[in-house]
């Protein structure tokens, strides 16, 4: 089939601009490949959609951060698939800011923002980024695999990604982070901040078989304790080694640490605090102190444990801002963990994951019997995620509401993509007359409680004018990151009874401008 003449240009256009910038130095233009990255995403990034990168897109050879800009640059689209694969130093003195419609990039860090499906990965004798961050921000499905990022800076010089050596900030979904190293040379004093933070409504996250270490903070899930729209990250088969505290910090949301090595946790380790909910099982810590806790604030989190071993861990005693798990770690709560994985026993933690985290590894993994093998090749799959389950059930558009309470009323609401002239509010005001829009076709909002509360069904009821302009649409148990329906159109949606304290709309696909009236919570 042949393509339009619109479309045949673009490609052409795009080509052509990937060549011009090429004779700037350190790019190198390769033929279309199936697949992006080693391995399949893992963990939470499996979810939501799925995290491919740039499967199917075009490879692009980099050995410079201003080939990486114009690779990004050089797309047809913001979200047009490409896979980056980078050899060589990346450093300030090779790393400039390039223009173009499909990116937004900066001088002096690599630069993800506002767009999709890529990836970035290392080849050849190794990908160092010495002293210049991964800045990810307004984006989704995205792959860093095989690099190491090095000693970055907040202060001092050079300075580069607010000293984080990865960091992803607002409205990012769907990142996988594998095989690789990052690494500081001390603390805040000496002008390094975290190695791997989220922030800003950052979701959908994994870190896998990757190095963490010589750090003051191995990392956050949200950056103060109001920034709690953030999580559902999983972190497996990593080495956190010689780090202060922050292994990692959770304010808010679900993380799930398993098979992972922590040895000298200086000052504290997995740190749950302000309703944070954090699944810890069959981990292998090691001369360290405080590995699990609520720390440095009495707004508690929780977590579940399981399986873990503890060689030579001590413990701080009990405060007012000091919650520690140990010694005797028992679970304050528990998670449901929405995808299939297979964990290594903890006594074989220190050995498999020596064998196979970090860069230049071989991009080895772990079969969950303790044996370190190739990764197995990903199947294809879309280039941009589309949301599970793939089978919805459609719902009428005038729904019947169910008996009972409303139970939105009164409840505190939020979400995103918050459009000008709107209110989160207008959704559970009980007044038909005013609405709640997302900034674009797509965007969701939420209602949230104080405490646990039991909801079974759903309404969504559009402005009038607005009849019939969603289309694809998930619900979302928001604390357990698990889907609870899906459809086509607003109505009335009914689940199994599930008890929860936010309960997340999701608009997956509308016709111009959707429009909702009344978001309506029903227990029956």
């Amino acid at each position: 089939m042949r393509q339009p003449v619109t479309r045949r240009l673009q490609a052409a256009l795009a080509t052509l601009a990937l060549a011009a910038v090429a004779a700037a130095g350190g790019i190198v233009l390769s033929a279309p490949e199936a697949s992006a990255a080693a391995g399949s995403a893992t963990g939470y990034a499996t979810q939501n959609g799925g995290t491919t990168g740039g499967a199917g897109g075009q490879t692009v050879r980099a050995t410079t951060g201003t080939a990486i800009h114009a690779a990004l640059c050089g797309r047809a689209a913001d979200s047009t698939p490409i896979v980056i694969e980078v050899e060589g130093t990346i450093n300030h003195g090779n790393t400039s800011k390039v223009s173009g419609d499909s990116c937004n990039t900066a001088a002096g860090v690599i630069e993800l923002k506002q767009i999709s499906n890529v990836t970035i990965v290392g080849v050849g004798g190794g990908a160092v980024f010495d002293q210049i961050g991964i800045h990810i921000r307004e984006s989704s499905n995205i792959i860093i695999q095989n690099v190491t990022v090095r000693n970055v800076k907040k202060s001092g010089s050079p300075t580069s990604n607010g000293g984080d050596a990865i960091g992803m900030e607002s409205g990012v979904r769907n990142v996988w982070v594998d095989h690789t190293t990052l690494e500081a040379s001390g603390g805040e004093s000496e002008g390094y901040d975290g190695l791997f933070d989220m922030k800003a409504d950052t979701r959908y996250v994994t870190l896998s078989y990757s190095i963490l270490r010589n750090s003051g903070r191995g990392g956050l899930v949200g950056s103060s304790e109001s920034d709690v729209s953030n999580g559902f990250v999983t972190y497996h088969h990593n080495l956190y080694e010689n780090i202060d505290s922050r292994a990692p910090l959770l304010r808010g949301g679900v993380g799930h640490m398993f098979n992972n090595h922590y040895v000298r946790i200086n000052s504290s380790g997995i740190n749950s605090r302000a309703g944070a909910r954090a699944k810890v099982e069959n981990n292998y810590f090691e001369d360290s102190k405080d590995v699990l806790g609520t720390f440095y604030t009495d707004a508690a989190g929780y977590w579940q444990v399981s399986g873990n071993t503890l060689d030579n861990v001590t413990w701080s005693s009990p405060g007012s801002d000091n919650n520690p798990a140990g010694p005797d770690m028992k679970s304050t709560t528990t998670v449901s963990i929405p995808y299939a994985y297979t964990p290594d026993a903890a006594d074989c933690v220190r050995d498999v994951v020596s064998r196979t985290a970090g860069a230049g590894k071989g991009l080895k993994v772990s079969d969950g019997n303790c044996t370190a093998q190739p990764p197995t090749e990903p199947t294809p799959g879309p280039t941009e995620p589309t949301p599970d389950p793939t089978d919805p059930t459609p719902g009428p558009t005038d729904p019947t509401p169910p008996t009972g309470t409303n139970l939105s009323i009164g409840a505190g609401s939020d979400g995103s993509s918050k459009a000008s002239g709107t209110s989160f509010g207008h959704l559970r005001d009980g007044d038909l007359n005013t609405h709640w829009s997302p900034a674009g076709s797509t965007g969701h909002a939420s209602i949230k409680w104080d405490s646990a509360t039991a909801v079974s069904s759903v309404v969504i009821r559009e402005a009038a004018g607005s009849a019939g302009s969603i289309g694809a649409w998930r619900l979302l148990d928001a604390d357990a990151g698990t889907v609870l329906a899906s459809g086509d159109g607003a109505g009335t949606i009914s689940f199994p009874r599930t008890t929860l304290r936010k309960i997340t709309f999701e608009i997956v696909s509308s016709t111009g401008s959707p429009r909702i009236a009344e978001y309506e919570t029903y227990t029956s």
